[in-house]
């Protein structure tokens, strides 16, 4: 057997050179490695932007259809996928249906190991016929080593539905993977400091693809005017105190009177601001963003005229 080649040929699974005797390091030493291999994260992402930016399409497109994006992992994979979708309701005031993050041993798994679970392909098309997924859904399959079954049997049977998919995985894909999904990202930061911990800069790289569909997603489908996220949902102090800031931001007013304009408009920045530029009743400031299918921009202008 030649010495040179790894046990192993996904990424995630060899071990890394730099970190053989990570067990024999000072603290400062291992602090410093772990960084080091973090900062390879970003290239490996940017790298991917071809891919990503496809991704953003295809969800964009399935919102414009009135469908849902949907996440299905197993492990670290499955609860970032739930992590970013749990998000988007009190950040964009999104439908907590319209993204769904599907992982492996349901609920449970996200506070504590279920690992045998992501070894079932029928569980994972389970899943996808519970939800109803359709012609109209996006769902987009994470497994950094690329060969969940959980996740496979999900996109197999998303793709016998009719439903767009995809693939996100930090090994190199196969052609044959490559040719099975709309579109297939795979950020190679390479082998972990700790053989196999895919949590670490596997996650890292995870986080961060899924955080940059979702953000250009919401921007594109008005949940954004400039940079400020005007569709929060105002649940609670600080996301209240953050609305009354991006009134005060926009309409050039004083706190007290966005907080009485947040308010009148039953907590809704974005009908706020409408209100507070055109001088609408709260009824009428709704209609015409409708109008606009919510583009503020469309309803009020630039944010800087």
């Amino acid at each position: 057997m030649d010495e040179q080649r790894p046990l192993d040929a996904r990424l995630t699974e060899q071990r890394n050179p730099r970190s053989t005797r990570i067990d024999q390091y000072p603290l400062l030493d291992i602090v410093d490695l772990i960084n080091a291999e973090d900062r390879m994260v970003a290239d490996a992402v940017h790298e991917e932007r071809l891919a990503i930016a496809r991704a953003i399409e295809l969800v964009i497109g399935a919102f414009e259809r009135g469908g849902r994006l949907f996440y299905v992992g197993a492990g670290t994979s499955g609860r970032l996928g739930v992590l970013d979708a749990s998000e988007m309701p009190p950040t964009y005031g999104t439908d907590p249906d319209r993204i769904q993050g599907i992982i492996a041993g349901g609920a449970p798994a996200l506070v504590s190991a279920q690992e045998g679970a992501e070894d079932h392909p029928e569980d994972g098309a389970h899943e996808i016929d519970t939800r109803d997924v359709g012609p109209d859904d996006f769902v987009l399959g994470i497994a950094t080593s690329g060969t969940t079954p959980f996740v496979h049997g999900a996109l197999e049977r998303a793709r016998e539905r009719g439903a767009r998919t995809g693939f996100l995985l930090c090994t190199y894909p196969s052609r044959a993977l490559a040719e099975a999904y709309d579109v297939v990202i795979a950020p190679l930061v390479g082998p972990e400091v700790i053989t196999g911990s895919t949590r670490m800069k596997a996650g890292t790289a995870t986080k961060m693809v899924l955080n940059t569909i979702t953000t250009a997603a919401m921007v594109r489908m008005g949940k954004v005017y400039g940079n400020l996220m005007v569709d929060l949902q105002v649940t609670a102090e600080k996301l209240h105190d953050r609305g009354i800031r991006i009134l005060m931001e926009t309409l050039h007013v004083v706190r007290p009177a966005a907080a009485e304009l947040l308010e009148a408009s039953g907590g809704h920045v974005k009908t706020a601001i409408v209100m507070g530029r055109l001088g609408l009743d709260r009824d009428g400031a709704r209609s015409a963003l409708e109008r606009e299918h919510g583009v503020l921009g469309r309803v009020v202008g630039d944010l800087d005229a």
